[in-house]
Parts: structure tokens; sequence; C-alpha cells
């Protein structure tokens, strides 16, 4: 079977309602490749006077990678960087030893009906890059590279695939493609790498004559190409790459391969000591429930 296995998103609110469908980790499969969490938020209508800003909080041991495919999104960090995201830009947000970030309606936004769309996912760093210098990169929407493949629109995100190179900096063997599908198209997906599956976002899609629903993630068999039929106009995100170089540990907002980093970033955090978002003075406190060494 190409299909290892089937899983789908599970809701949860991530603050003042806004609803996310959380993919990874999951009880039954806890990474692809390097991606060990995975979020897809929208399409959801956003109003004048909602507010779902995401405040200032930590990270270490992972880069943030977010694509939108509607909406946008202001990133701010502990750096001093300042990055409006827009639809089809990939922004990967190395944390390293630690960073401390927020993510906010773009003021010009505020007053205007829009739709939020997208999704942001986190890769773990290899363990000789757990604790490097924290650095933000962007690449805009026309610097990442498309190709089209049988009846599928592709753009190459993250990695290599169909004889491009994307440019953005992941420090590890790491794929991440944006596929669009007209109905009845097909599209054919090598063995890009070790580990791999395929999202579908809002329409369903037959992989190999198996219908993988919307919101739902297939973890594809090692090494084995996969045929994707689309009934209707579907677009699907491709995640993956070489498997992590050994487990992680995670709790709240940190990565890392040993439990003790993970007690000493919640201790640095509960005092304040992992840097500020200039400019910004709230932050999102850490939880009660504490990580257990």
């Amino acid at each position: 079977m190409t299909i290892a296995q089937q899983l789908i998103g599970q809701e949860k609110d991530i603050g003042g309602g806004f609803r996310v469908r959380r993919v990874l980790p999951a009880a039954r499969q806890r990474s692809v490749g390097p991606f060990v969490f995975f979020d897809h938020f929208g399409p959801a209508e956003q109003r004048p006077g909602e507010n779902h800003d995401v405040r200032p909080h930590p990270h270490i041991g992972l880069a943030t990678v977010t694509y939108l495919f509607e909406g946008a999104m202001m990133h701010r960090d502990s750096l001093g960087t300042e990055q409006l995201i827009e639809p089809g830009a990939i922004n990967w947000m190395t944390a390293g030893r630690g960073i401390v970030h927020s993510e906010r309606k773009p003021e010009a936004w505020r007053d205007r009906v829009h739709v939020n769309h997208g999704l942001q996912l986190w890769v773990a760093l290899p363990r000789a890059n757990e604790e490097d210098e924290p650095s933000f990169s962007h690449t805009g929407a026309a610097d990442i590279p498309e190709t089209a493949q049988g009846d599928a629109r592709v753009r190459v995100l993250v990695g290599e695939a169909f004889g491009l190179r994307s440019p953005v900096p992941a420090p590890s063997p790491t794929i991440y493609l944006d596929v669009a599908l007209p109905a009845g198209g097909r599209f054919e997906l090598p063995p890009l790498a070790a580990e791999l599956a395929i999202y579908a976002l809002e329409q369903p899609l037959a992989i190999d004559g198996e219908r993988v629903g919307p919101h739902t993630m297939a973890v594809l068999a090692p090494g084995e190409p996969a045929h994707v039929d689309a009934p209707q106009a579907a677009r699907f995100a491709v995640v993956g790459g070489a498997a992590l170089d050994g487990p992680r540990h995670m709790w709240w907002n940190f990565v890392s391969s040993r439990r003790e980093r993970i007690v000493q970033a919640s201790a640095d955090w509960d005092a304040q000591r992992m840097g500020q978002v200039p400019g910004e003075h709230e932050f999102i406190p850490l939880p009660p429930a504490r990580f257990v060494a």
C-alpha cells in the first residue's frame, strides 16, 4: 500500500477563538522527516474588531515555517525583524538557542474584512544546530521556483524537486511542496525523500485509488511513488525529508533532543531571560503545567 496511515487534523483553540487543525504531532506519528508540528488555519473570515494576535512567545531547537494562501500577518521578533508575511512567500525563523516572536494582524488590515488561510509548520533542527544563533529568512513569492508536472502546478517551497531548488535555507534534507491540480487532474509524486506525506487542504484526493478526505494527511510508505488524482480542483501540500537524527522532546513551544534543555528554557522564559520583541510589552506566560524532566 502506498499510504501507510491517514491522520486527521484535530481542532485546537490557540487563543481568542482562533482555531487551527493540528495534524502533527499525533499519537501514531510524531514526525514526518524533520517536520514535528503541522497546523492548518482557516480559511477564516476576519472582521474589524476581532483580535487573534499571537503575543510574544519563545522557541528553542526548531525552525518555524509560515506559508499563507490568503490574508496577511506581521512577524516581529527579538532580533528586531519586522516582516509582513503575504501569500506565496516562505518565512523561515530559526530559533536555535532561543528567540521570541509575535504574529499580529497588520495595522493596515485591522479595519477591513479579509480571510486568513495558511500553514504553520515546525522543523526540528539537527542536533548539531539546536543551539545555533537565531535567525530569520524571508523568501518572497516571486523567488519561489514553480513548474508544471503533468496536470499539476508545483511550487518548491523548501528543498529540491523536479530539477528545481528552493532558496530557503534548510539545514537538513527537507521537502515542502505546494501542489495544485485541476478537476480530473493527476500528479505523479516520486519518492523524493526517505519520509513523505501528502496533506489535502479543502478538497478530497485519491492516492493510488485510496480516498483521502479534506484536512487529512496521508503518510506514504517509504520508497514508493504515489499517483494523486483530484476528483475536483484541489490543492495539497507535500512534506518530508530525511528522518530525524534521534528522538526529540516537545513541550509547549520548545523542541530539543535533551529533556534538561526544555526545563532550562522553561525557567528562562518564566524569568523573562529570553529577550523581548522591540516595542512590545505583552507576552504569553509559561503554562501552569510544567514539563517533567
